[in-house]
């Protein structure tokens, strides 16, 4: 997508002294954490432990030579940089559910995020959320990791069900994600320096699952799709893009994905953005398959919900069906591909 720098107070890393923001939870330079902190992944059943959070330890050991990863972060045997934390991290709130965020190959930084929590009984309660940082904005990893969060806090808190009618159940729904988009919204400016003439900015897609009932919210250009096992596959969100508008008139995906603007987005969150109200899609789920979230990542390797249906498919069936390991496997899928972007893969199993 198009981006745009952002600027914060500076100040220096107390391991090597390169420059760093305020915002910042690892040094760029040397890796090391700057503000330690030990997020976890609410699960929506009280019963159920917590079993996920971002290890903001150094890696260790070194993946070049085993070595041993000194508080520097490099290999004191070899010098290789070590990971960082936010370069690579999952979560699994419960075992029908789980998603798994990477760095890619060619980004120096991980922008992507993702904030899931699930009900402990498969199929129950569901809630995934996916948010692409703009990438030159200095504060976008951090942005659209609060963001992630702020807006899975929202949905986790509340469980409307309107008056009892059909409609006004939608309705509930719809406004709960309305209230997540604002409070990932308020998330992303409490991240970004007020006076940045490049502010930091992210997309939003956010799925709610609740009895059979399956909502889609999306701004920008992270999708969700419902991959049914015995029916066709649907792309639940239309992406607010310059390709998408291109797509409309007429001009074909292959040539309008692949275009020089093919992910300049048209909404977002962030202090410029002209709108963040989710557009909504629901669908009644009647049968088991697969729920996918997912940022550009993936999808920009195989766009079509149907040929995306088979890729999941085929790739649970190699991995018994099993959530974490098969959202694991399709990044190691984009990144053999080229992982061109940061890549974001949550998958709900009903």
């Amino acid at each position: 997508m198009d981006v745009a720098m952002t600027s914060t107070t500076q100040t220096v890393c107390p391991s090597c002294g390169g420059p760093v923001s305020e915002a910042d939870r690892f040094c760029e330079a040397c890796g090391a954490e700057l503000q330690p902190t030990t997020p976890t992944t609410p699960a929506l059943d009280t019963d159920t432990e917590p079993t996920v959070e971002i290890n903001t330890t150094p890696v260790s050991p070194c993946h070049s030579c085993g070595g041993v990863v000194g508080a520097d972060g490099y290999c004191e045997t070899c010098g290789t940089k070590a990971a960082k934390p936010r370069d690579h991290f999952d979560e699994q709130p419960a075992p029908w559910v789980a998603g798994v965020c990477d760095r890619g190959i060619r980004h120096s930084r991980n922008e992507d995020a993702m904030a899931l929590a699930a009900d402990a009984e498969p199929g129950s309660r569901a809630l995934l959320v996916v948010c692409d940082g703009v990438s030159s904005s200095l504060d976008s990893d951090v942005a659209s990791l609060a963001a992630a969060r702020a807006a899975r806090d929202v949905l986790a808190a509340g469980h409307a069900q309107g008056i009892g009618t059909e409609s006004s159940r939608h309705g509930a729904i719809a406004a709960r994600l309305k209230a997540a988009a604002d409070a990932a919204n308020d998330a992303v400016l409490e991240n970004t320096s007020p006076d940045s003439p490049n502010p930091a900015s992210c997309t939003f897609v956010a799925t709610v699952l609740e009895d059979g009932l399956l909502m889609a919210g999306v701004v920008g250009d992270s999708r969700a799709y419902w991959f049914p096992d015995d029916a066709e596959a649907v792309a639940l969100t239309v992406d607010d893009s310059w390709a998408a508008e291109l797509i409309a008139t007429g001009i074909s995906r292959a040539e309008a994905e692949s275009g020089p603007h093919a992910h300049a987005i048209t909404r977002w969150l962030g202090k410029d953005a002209p709108d963040h109200t989710p557009r909504t899609t629901t669908v009644q789920v009647s049968g088991p398959g697969w729920l996918v979230v997912c940022s550009d990542g993936l999808w920009n390797y195989c766009s079509e919900a149907a040929p995306l249906a088979d890729l999941v498919r085929q790739t649970a069936a190699a991995h018994g069906g099993e959530p974490l390991a098969t959202a694991s496997a399709l990044v190691d899928w984009a990144n053999a591909q080229g992982g061109q972007d940061n890549i974001t893969v949550a998958l709900a199993r009903l």
